[in-house]
């Protein structure tokens, strides 16, 4: 595969072969107190089951065991906040790959602990995702080990669109699915997606304003920089990455932005109607959902709960705050 081109469905199929083989499918559910909260017919994803707690995890797994036999040799270095860094640690402890993943300073505890569990390497550099990847690139390039990309591989976009297949093997008569942005793999993915496999159904990216990089670069037609400021960890990051822009650009339907406050009330949503506790992220779709009530009224409509990794800190500020409501 080229790893900088767009990948195909004969890709895409190829990396559900691989993935069966470590990863079962994940459920996806339909809640009528969720139905009537939101006026569409919802359907979530449980991504947050997955063994690292994320749907990233299909991104790392495809890609590390598609590396090259002298690249899985070198071993490999990864940056993220959080759910990429475990789903590479995950996948080079399952295919014996020595790891180093960077992240930026003070990181959720879960997501370092795991990292530390799966027998990666940590380094914390920086405050933000931007210094920590600026970091990883010239720590790759001294120790001579591989860089992987958070988004810009296509390994990792096929393995990411595995989810996207289920959910519409799961419910093919979906309208809309609504992906939340941090990179881009998932929006891209699932563009990629339902282009092949159900072309009447919609993708609608969401964001936080607070650090609108995706949605400015989808909205200007090339990559560009901004504030990184929001507090929703598993969508922070500061730039756009130009593999998923090119998909977006293409085949995105719609992108919306969402208020770090509209996103918790999402995540005490979900914690109230689908008795599921996500991370920020991992509501951010539903966010989404809300924000466009008007218009997906009535409609049947995907989501994913990306990701279950919340801090404890996280946790009881989404329990505080659902006792004042």
């Amino acid at each position: 595969m080229n790893t900088t081109a767009i990948p195909t469905l004969d890709d895409i199929q190829a990396a559900q072969r691989l993935l069966a083989l470590y990863l079962p499918p994940t459920p996806m559910w339909s809640y009528p107190s969720l139905d009537a909260a939101t006026g569409a017919r919802v359907a979530v994803k449980l991504e947050n089951v997955q063994p690292v707690g994320a749907f990233k995890v299909r991104g790392g797994l495809n890609l590390v065991a598609n590396l090259s036999a002298t690249d899985r040799k070198r071993g490999v270095v990864a940056y993220s906040t959080g759910n990429h860094a475990q789903s590479i640690a995950y996948a080079a402890a399952q295919l014996g790959v020595p790891c180093v993943i960077v992240m930026p300073e003070n990181p959720n505890p879960i997501k370092a602990a795991s990292v530390r569990a799966l027998g990666a390497e940590l380094v914390e550099h920086g405050p933000t995702f931007d210094e920590a990847s600026a970091y990883a690139v010239s720590l790759a390039e001294r120790r001579g080990m591989y860089l992987v990309s958070a988004a810009n591989d296509a390994r990792i976009l096929a393995g990411v669109a595995t989810l996207y297949v289920e959910m519409l093997e799961k419910q093919p008569d979906l309208d809309v699915i609504v992906v939340p942005v941090g990179s881009g793999t998932g929006a891209a993915a699932a563009c990629l997606v339902t282009r092949a496999l159900a072309p009447g159904c919609r993708v609608i990216a969401v964001q936080s304003s607070a650090s609108p990089a995706g949605h400015d670069s989808w909205q200007a037609g090339h990559c560009v920089t901004r504030p990184n400021r929001t507090r929703v960890e598993g969508i922070a990051t500061g730039s756009g990455f130009e593999l998923t822009q090119q998909i977006m650009r293409e085949l995105l339907a719609d992108f919306v932005l969402v208020l770090d406050d509209d996103i918790a009330a999402a995540q005490r949503m979900m914690l109230r109607t689908a008795h599921t506790l996500p991370e920020g992220a991992g509501a951010a779709s539903l966010a989404g959902v809300l924000a466009l009530a008007d218009e997906l009224s009535g409609l049947h409509v995907g989501v994913v709960c990306t990701g279950g990794n919340a801090s404890e800190d996280e946790i009881r500020a989404c329990l505080r705050a659902d006792r004042l409501a």
